[in-house]
């Protein structure tokens, strides 16, 4: 894929103060015109922006600190996104949480936080730009999901589930608009190599749960994620094993896979 394809449009991507976000933005911001960068942490929000401005020194940055969780704080960046006239055409939907670990003993100030940034703010978010991206005739969504996203997953119930919703609410949209000019794409990773599986669990449960043969490397993940957005794929699972795993996963009858979450939490158990 030639990252030409992404040259002058303007990008807003949330969670873009670190892993794949972050990595978003460093990939595009050699060919964009403007860059839209939402997180929590402005610190590196702006080593973000240092760092773009360096490898383009004609790209325009605007960061802004919001907490995906605050709907009050979410509708006020949409108000100034409607009032800056920019005609944005690329929405990058990364910002997510996780949680790992068995849902009795999960906190509901954890649980809610997944519910309001993984469903809730991607949604607000896609419903307040769409018309924008609209009308600039060229638009695209990237939303990103992950393979939990295919089934049920013990001791990531929530997660798994919100993902699930952010799957299948990409399809559903992409087929809405298949006869307009929005291109809808879900990127449905992996293992990655980020900050996430150190924040999403839990300090009493640290065991490793990451196969080291199915991890890949942020970058392999982004490129291949905007790939897929260039040939207007609905959706890429990057990294051929995992694609490949996932592919016999989803055709496993349920009471199959039930049987193997019994297996694996019965082994876990301490004896």
């Amino acid at each position: 894929m030639s990252i030409s394809y992404f040259t002058g449009r303007t990008i807003l991507i949330t969670g873009a103060s670190s892993g794949l976000g972050s990595e978003f933005a460093r990939q595009l911001a050699p060919v964009a015109a403007r860059m839209v960068l939402v997180a929590r942490r402005n610190d590196r929000l702006q080593e973000l922006q240092s760092e773009l401005k360096a490898k383009n020194t004609a790209l325009e940055v605007f960061t802004h600190s919001v907490d995906l969780r605050d709907q009050s704080e979410l509708e006020h960046f949409c108000d100034w996104l409607d009032e800056s006239g920019l005609a944005l055409d690329f929405l990058i939907n990364n910002a997510g949480l996780g949680d790992h670990g068995s849902f009795i003993n999960s906190e509901w100030a954890r649980v809610n936080s997944l519910l309001q940034v993984n469903i809730s703010a991607l949604t607000y978010l896609t419903l307040r730009v769409l018309p924008i991206i609209k009308r600039t005739g060229r638009g695209l969504i990237l939303n990103v999901s992950s393979i939990a996203s295919f089934l049920p997953l013990p001791n990531n119930a929530v997660y798994a589930a919100t993902k699930a919703y952010v799957t299948s609410f990409s399809e559903a949209v992409r087929a809405e608009l298949r006869s307009s000019n929005v291109s809808v794409t879900v990127l449905c990773p992996g293992p990655v190599t980020t900050e996430y599986l150190a924040h999403a669990t839990r300090t009493s449960d640290r065991a490793g749960h990451t196969a080291p043969f199915l991890l890949l490397s942020i970058e392999t993940v982004v490129r291949q994620a905007l790939e897929a957005v260039a040939k207007d794929r609905a959706s890429v699972v990057p990294g051929a094993l995992v694609n490949l795993a996932m592919t016999i996963v989803r055709s496993l009858p349920m009471f199959i896979k039930r049987l193997v979450y019994r297996a694996r939490l019965s082994r876990a158990k301490p004896h």
